[in-house]
C-alpha cells in the first residue's frame, strides 16, 4: 500500500518528536512544538543535544520539503502528531475541534463573508487547528488572523503551526476573558469552552454574569467576542445543544437579543459526537449595528451525517435558497 503525504509528513513529525522527547525529557506534545520549529527553520535549533543525535534529527528533516506539500497536507499531518500526543494527560477541554466542523465552519465563512480581505478572530485557539482549517479554505482571501489562549503550550502549537502553514496569525498567551489587545474584527470562530469561570470578579463586567455561582464561561467567551468584533461582523460558535436550556440562559437570551441577530442554528450530525449529551451545533450571529438588518428568518438545519452525500447536496441547496433570499453585503 503506498504512503500518503500526510502519513509520510506524520511519520517525520512523530520520529523527531519521539527522539526529541527522550533529549529533552519534555512531553511528547512539547516535542512536536520543537520539532514543527526545527522543520520551519530547516535547522535544528535544540544546540545542547550531542552531535549524533543532531545528525539523526538532520537526516530525517533533509528527507521531506515542506515545499512539497499543500497547506492541508501540512495541517492534517502535524494535527496528527498533536492528536497522539493529546491521548496522554490532556484535559477534556483541550480536546481538538473534528475536521469536519472546522471544514463546514470554512464553508459557512465563505458563504458569509465575500469581502477578499478581513480580520479574523478565534479567542479560544487552543492549538489552532480550527483557525487553521478556516484559513486553509480561504484560499483567494487575505485574512488576518487572532488567536488568545491561556495554556502556553496549546499556543506554541498554535503559533508553529501558523509558521508551517505560512498564515498571518497574531497569538496572545493569556487569559481569553481578560481584556484583550484586539482590534475590531470582521469575523470570530470559536468552539467555545465549556464550564465555569472561577473569576467572579472579573465575570462581573459582563452582562451574562450569573447573580449566584460561578458563571458559565461559554456565555463569556460569546460576549467577549461580542465586545471584539466590528458593527456588523459575524460569529460563528460552536455550542452544546443545550446552550440556551441551562439555569444561566436567560442572560445569554437577553445579550443576544441586545447585541445580536441571530443568522442560523445548524445541528450537527450525532455521529461526530461519542454520546448524546455531548452533542453540538453551530450557532451564527451578526452583530448589530447602523443599517444592520436582521435576516427574514433565520437558517435553521439539521444536518445529515456528513458521508450521506445525497442528503449533504439536498441541505446546502436549501442554504443557498437561503443566501438568496437574504443578501449579505
Amino acid at each position: 500500500m503506498s504512503v500518503t503525504q500526510v502519513e509520510q509528513l506524520f511519520t517525520t513529525f512523530n520520529v523527531t518528536a519521539d527522539i526529541l522527547k527522550e533529549e529533552l525529557d519534555c512531553t511528547y506534545l512539547e516535542a512536536v512544538a520543537e520539532t514543527g520549529e526545527n522543520m520551519f527553520h530547516g535547522s535544528v535549533l535544540q544546540k545542547d543535544l550531542g552531535e549524533f543525535i543532531i545528525k539523526r534529527l538532520e537526516k530525517a528533516y533533509g528527507e521531506i520539503s515542506l515545499e512539497d506539500y499543500s497547506k492541508e497536507e501540512i495541517r492534517r499531518s502535524f494535527q496528527l502528531a498533536i492528536l497522539k500526543g493529546m491521548q496522554v494527560n490532556i484535559q477534556q477541554h483541550h480536546q481538538m475541534t473534528p475536521d469536519s466542523i472546522g471544514m463546514f465552519m470554512g464553508y459557512l465563512l465563505n458563504k458569509f463573508i465575500t469581502k477578499q480581505s478581513y480580520s479574523l478572530l478565534d479567542p479560544a485557539v487552543g492549538t489552532g487547528n480550527l483557525l487553521a482549517t478556516v484559513i486553509n479554505q480561504q484560499e483567494s482571501k487575505s485574512i488576518f488572523a487572532t488567536g488568545s489562549e491561556i495554556d502556553d503550550v496549546l499556543i506554541r502549537l498554535a503559533y508553529v503551526s501558523a509558521n508551517l502553514l505560512g498564515h498571518d496569525v497574531e497569538l496572545f498567551n493569556q487569559d481569553s476573558l481578560e481584556p484583550l489587545l484586539v482590534d475590531p474584527v470582521d469575523a470570530v470562530v470559536c468552539d467555545l469552552p465549556i464550564g465555569y469561570y472561577p473569576v467572579d470578579e472579573r465575570a462581573k463586567d459582563f452582562e451574562v454574569f450569573a447573580e449566584t455561582g460561578h458563571t458559565y464561561s461559554h456565555h463569556l467567551f460569546i460576549e467577549q467576542s461580542g465586545r471584539h468584533a466590528k458593527d456588523g461582523a459575524y460569529l460563528f460558535f460552536v455550542i452544546p445543544n443545550e446552550l440556551f436550556e441551562s439555569e444561566q440562559s436567560g442572560y445569554l437570551h437577553k445579550y443576544i437579543k441586545n447585541n445580536m441577530n441571530v443568522q442560523g442554528i445548524l445541528q450537527l450530525p450525532s455521529s461526530l459526537f461519542k454520546n448524546k449529551n455531548a452533542a453540538k451545533s453551530i450557532l451564527i450571529l451578526q452583530k448589530k449595528g447602523e443599517g444592520i438588518k436582521p435576516p427574514k428568518h433565520a437558517l435553521l438545519a439539521e444536518l445529515p451525517s456528513l458521508s450521506d452525500s445525497g442528503a449533504m447536496r439536498r441541505i446546502l441547496d436549501k442554504m443557498d435558497e437561503w443566501f438568496k433570499e437574504n443578501k449579505q453585503e
